[in-house]
C-alpha cells in the first residue's frame, strides 16, 4: 500500500484548524511542548496514520539514522512489554475486530508511553508524520458518545478549565473526516494497528 497524495491535504487542513482553534482558545489551552498527557496509553490508528509514520521513518533513516535507529529500538520493547497481551494478529500489527477483541484493547497498554517520545525530552520524535488522534487532541472536537450515540465536545482534560460550555464550544476544531474516509478507501485497507507496529513497517 501507498500513501495516498491526498494525505499532505489532509494534514494541511487539520494542522491548520488546529492552529485556529488554539488561537480562538488562547490560555485555555494548554498544550505544549514536554507535555506528554496524550502519549500515555495504546490507541488504535488507521492505515493512512500507519502509511504516514512508515513514510517518517523512511526519512528518518535517511536524515537521521541514530535517530530512527533509537525509534525503532524503544518499538521493539514497548512490543517486547506489551505484545504478548496484543488484541490482534501479532504478526502483522492488524488489530481484532470482535467483540471480545475490542473490550480487551480498552485495558490494553494503558499506561505505556508512546514508543515515539522521547523519555528525554518529553517531544515526539515522528512529531511532522503524527496520526490523526494526536493532531486532534486538546482543543473540543465533537465526538460521538454515550449508548445513545450523542454527539459532545471532547477536549484534553487538563484544558479549559474554568471555561463554560459555551466558551468551550466557540474554540471547536473542526475535523475533515469526509476527506480522510474518501483517503482510506484509496489506501485500500480498513484495518487498524498501533503506533509500535507501524514505527517498524
Amino acid at each position: 500500500m501507498r500513501l495516498p497524495a491526498g494525505d499532505s491535504e489532509l494534514v494541511q487542513i487539520v494542522d491548520a484548524a488546529l492552529a485556529e482553534a488554539a488561537q480562538r482558545a488562547g490560555e485555555w489551552l494548554v498544550c505544549r511542548p514536554g507535555c506528554t498527557q496524550c502519549c500515555y496509553g495504546a490507541f488504535a490508528i488507521n492505515a493512512l496514520d500507519a502509511l504516514r509514520l512508515a513514510a517518517g521513518m523512511k526519512e528518518r533513516c535517511a536524515a537521521q539514522p541514530a535517530l530512527a535507529a533509537a525509534i525503532e529500538r524503544r518499538a521493539r520493547a514497548w512490543l517486547r512489554a506489551y505484545g504478548a497481551d496484543f488484541p490482534g494478529d501479532a504478526e502483522t500489527g492488524v488489530l481484532g475486530v470482535s467483540d471480545a477483541e475490542h473490550a480487551q484493547f480498552e485495558e490494553f497498554a494503558n499506561d505505556a508511553p508512546c514508543p515515539a517520545l522521547d523519555p528525554a525530552t518529553g517531544l515526539c520524535d515522528v512529531y511532522e508524520w503524527r496520526p490523526m488522534t494526536c493532531r486532534v487532541f486538546g482543543p473540543p472536537i465533537r465526538t460521538a458518545g454515550g449508548a445513545d450515540g450523542a454527539e459532545g465536545l471532547g477536549h484534553c482534560e487538563l484544558c479549559f478549565t474554568g471555561a463554560s460550555p459555551a466558551q468551550v464550544a466557540t474554540c471547536e476544531m473542526p475535523v475533515p473526516h469526509e476527506l480522510e474516509a474518501k483517503l482510506l478507501e484509496e489506501a485500500g485497507s480498513n484495518n487498524e494497528t498501533i503506533v509500535a507496529f507501524a514505527l517498524l513497517r
